[in-house]
């Protein structure tokens, strides 16, 4: 996918919402090992990866997600994080996304000119239920970063964000279900308590999938194919688009990019009923589908 840089894939389970990872799981079935923590070889530099012609391979003003199959901020990558660090440096023209579940770790893993955080850099923190979302997100909140989120998934407990959302530091809320082994349900009554919580204060919420077990009006529904638990997630009609979040991306030297020389997301007729849509850099018109 060309939204996503795995820089290092496997990581060490650290909370509830790990006890059914995908990534182990995905793991298992290509018989590897989950807790196997390795830098990829190919994917390590993707940001600066060029194109035949020269161009970069990820756009000015794409979005980025980082360490899908990871941590960014896992203990056993310290090594490797200066470098990718550098990466989002020289790419100040490309939207980074960062998601944790180790905030507390942050501060002594930012580079030594951080200062107020860099433009390019969207900090997340995962708050799977109501413990983790009062353990992490205060930690968040004090963090210098720009641009800040939070991810409730997979959502397998209610939360209450009211209390987190008032200052205006908060940014975006995601929520999705739970899925493959031994997923736990994910309940409708928690992802409209969390809309209507971004709504009172204008922030962006996606749903973006019920999940393998999804409960909604006392019934239960077992959805194993991820297509139709995205569909379902946007035919609720429960994401709320709220304030456009403003990137002020530059070059090189630090000039503001144009809005015309922005990537702009491009979608296909099957991307319109998707629940991941109004937070999907779109389709990267590599030609492999045959459209």
């Amino acid at each position: 996918m060309h939204d996503i840089w795995n820089p290092w894939h496997g990581c060490i389970k650290c909370s509830e919402g790990c006890d059914n990872c995908y990534m182990y799981y995905l793991d298992r079935q290509r018989d590897r090992v989950g807790s196997d923590i390795f830098k990829t070889k190919t994917g390590f530099r993707y940001p600066l990866q060029r194109k035949k012609d020269g161009a970069y391979q990820i756009k000015s003003g794409e979005l980025i997600r980082v360490c899908m199959t990871s941590d960014f901020f896992l203990e056993e990558a310290d090594a490797w994080r200066a470098e990718a660090w550098e990466m989002m440096r020289i790419r100040s023209d490309v939207k980074f996304f960062l998601l944790t579940k180790r905030p507390q770790r942050v501060w002594d893993c930012l580079p030594k000119d951080w200062g107020d955080g860099w433009e390019n850099v969207f900090f997340n923190v995962t708050t799977e239920n109501q413990r983790r979302a009062k353990e992490r997100i205060p930690l968040l909140k004090k963090l210098p970063f720009r641009h800040k989120g939070i991810m409730c998934a997979p959502l397998i407990g209610e939360i209450d964000l009211a209390p987190f959302l008032g200052d205006g530091q908060i940014e975006q809320v995601i929520c999705g279900g739970e899925n493959y082994g031994g997923a736990r349900p994910c309940n409708y009554d928690w992802v409209k308590k969390l809309r209507y919580a971004c709504e009172k204060h204008n922030i962006p919420f996606c749903f973006i999938e019920t999940g393998s077990v999804f409960i909604k009006d006392g019934k239960t529904y077992h959805l194993p194919d991820k297509r139709v638990q995205s569909e379902m997630a946007y035919k609720s009609g429960i994401s709320f688009a709220g304030k456009p979040m403003i990137f002020h991306l530059t070059d090189r030297d630090g000039a503001p990019i144009p809005p015309e020389n922005l990537y702009q997301p491009r979608y296909r007729e099957s991307c319109a009923h998707c629940g991941s849509k109004p937070i999907c850099n779109g389709c990267s018109d590599c030609g492999k589908c045959g459209n």
